[in-house]
């Protein structure tokens, strides 16, 4: 026997998945709170007052729609996150609940003066705890932060595990176990997986909250795309950074005016890239070393010395000429009777600063009689934080690692090798550097012969651009990198907001998880003498 059925009309398709969910985050609507509700009613039954009534959510929608998310499943609400923006001075770590949400009536919240975004309530059906939802409402409040500059998020977190363990560890020693995970606490353990840090412990924070002992962990985020001020539209800092990088060809010249004419080239053809720098390696003058060959190594270097003003003032010029910043390799400065092997940072603003070396080689020492420099710099541009270390001194990880903390974007080294294990030494050290502090380091070395120049004879060089290790770089941690032993130049781009993600959501963080109840790094001698400030 068959039944006819009558031929029903098409419905739009929609789509679907083989788990039979389909998410969708997005802002709350007033339509949304019978599923609120709902949820309300099965996730605070232990907690006096946890329900928020349609008011309540109405002013929330009134004031701050943005800051009001939540996530659908094929329709229904089944998580919510509330939050408004407070301006944190006017309350500072101690406060409680009823404090920050204006007696629950959010005048508390400022969008217009506020720095802080405050999470007052975040919820998820218990149905689909184990989506992971509660991380994407997390990571959308973070993107919500990070749109408005706010300085950070900030929310008092109840401790609903502590009530079973409340006769025998203190809160503080609770909190210390589960940040171990020794204990695992349902909503603490899950703040902290998504990059929180306990500020303090509030005492009858939520007086209502038995689970918790009406004790609360005060909890925060730091936006590390926050600003005091607005970036200015022209010349702000930038994110992505382009650098040039001469791999120089050692060769005799017949004048100064001669070098400066090669020197100038480059600086022409690397500033049409519109590069922010441009990096010349060590000794890169010693081409003019060969007009004083007749005298020893020692006087040939001291009479180099005296080309260095003028070089340095040539540089400047053309700094400002090619609006690019040049880091002008290195070069003899011969005062007081001492010779120091110097690196001049060359600013598109006319300015200009110095930078000893430090380590003086075995090589500088018994054929020039190069004197070591006592200060280290970081060095403000218009574009971010440098730092100078020339050839030998990237070899000491202690310096590279002061000026780090001092907030050093990018390390130039200008470099001089005569061999490839020598070159691999600078190299292989300079890459350890990039990786162990979180920065870009760019090296320039030279390359060619100068066979009339005594104890410059030979030289090699694949100069480069050295990223950290992590899934948002190269995969061999190389940006760029230049034939080996052939002049040329290296254009590279390096995005300075990896560098913020690095220190804060890096697959490891050497700088911040550095044990510093075990060691230190610090500068050990005082800053005075003619090397400049640090």
């Amino acid at each position: 026997m068959s039944i006819h059925k009558p031929e029903l009309p098409k419905a739009p398709q929609q789509v679907t998945n083989a788990s039979g969910h389909k998410l969708l985050l997005r802002n709350l609507r007033i339509e949304d709170y019978d599923d609120m509700l709902e949820i309300m009613q099965l996730v605070y039954s232990n907690i006096g007052d946890g329900i928020w009534p349609k008011s309540d959510i109405e002013t929330l929608l009134n004031i701050f729609p943005e800051g009001q998310i939540c996530i659908e499943d094929n329709g229904k609400v089944v998580a919510c996150a509330l939050s408004i923006v407070i301006d944190y001075n006017k309350f500072g770590d101690n406060h409680t609940y009823a404090q920050i949400t204006g007696n629950y009536k959010f005048t508390t919240h400022d969008l217009k003066n506020g720095n802080v975004l405050y999470g007052i309530d975040i919820f998820v059906h218990p149905k689909f705890q184990g989506l992971r939802l509660g991380r994407r409402l997390y990571d959308a409040r973070k993107e919500l932060c990070e749109h408005l500059n706010l300085k950070a998020i900030v929310a008092g977190g109840r401790i609903p595990g502590y009530a079973q363990y409340a006769d025998k560890l203190t809160p503080r020693e609770y909190i210390e176990l589960v940040k171990n995970k020794e204990i695992s606490d349902p909503i603490l353990s899950f703040q902290l997986s998504n990059d929180f840090h306990v500020k303090k412990v509030l005492t009858n924070y939520l007086p209502g909250d038995k689970e918790s002992k009406a004790y609360a962990t005060l909890l925060e985020w730091n936006n590390i795309y926050y600003t005091e001020k607005p970036s200015p539209i022209i010349g702000g800092p930038k994110e992505f950074v382009r650098l040039g990088v001469v791999q120089w060809q050692m060769r005799n010249v017949p004048s100064l005016q001669a070098l400066l004419e090669n020197v100038e080239f480059f600086i022409d053809a690397v500033s049409a890239y519109k590069a922010d720098f441009v990096l010349f390696p060590e000794f890169f003058n010693a081409p003019l070393m060969g007009l004083f060959n007749e005298d020893t190594a020692a006087k040939a270097i001291r009479k180099l010395a005296s080309y260095t003003e003028e070089l340095r003032n040539k540089f400047v010029e053309y700094a400002v000429a090619y609006n690019t910043n040049i880091i002008a390799g290195s070069m003899p400065l011969y005062t007081d009777g001492e010779l120091y092997n110097v690196s001049y940072l060359c600013r598109r603003d006319g300015t200009w600063d110095v930078q000893y070396k430090l380590h003086i080689t075995p090589d500088e020492k018994n054929h020039w009689g190069v004197q070591g420099g006592n200060k280290l710099h970081v060095f403000e541009t218009d574009v971010c934080k440098i730092g100078i270390l020339i050839c030998y001194d990237v070899e000491f990880p202690e310096l590279s690692r002061i000026l780090a903390d001092q907030g050093m974007q990018i390390l130039f080294v200008p470099f001089l090798t005569d061999t490839q294990n020598g070159y691999h030494r600078v190299s292989k050290c300079a890459q350890a550097r990039a990786i162990e502090n979180e920065c870009y380091v760019a090296i320039a070395g030279n390359v060619g012969n100068l066979p009339r120049v005594k104890n410059m004879d030979l030289n090699y060089a694949q100069s480069a651009v050295f990223s950290p290790s992590d899934f948002a770089f190269p995969n061999n941690a190389i940006v760029a990198q230049a034939t080996p032993n052939a002049e040329m130049t290296i254009i590279a781009d390096v995005d300075l907001s990896l560098l913020k993600e690095l220190h804060t959501a890096g697959s490891v963080r050497n700088l911040k998880d550095r044990r510093r109840d075990l060691y230190e790094v610090r500068w050990l001698k005082k800053q005075t003498g003619s090397n400049g400030t640090a």
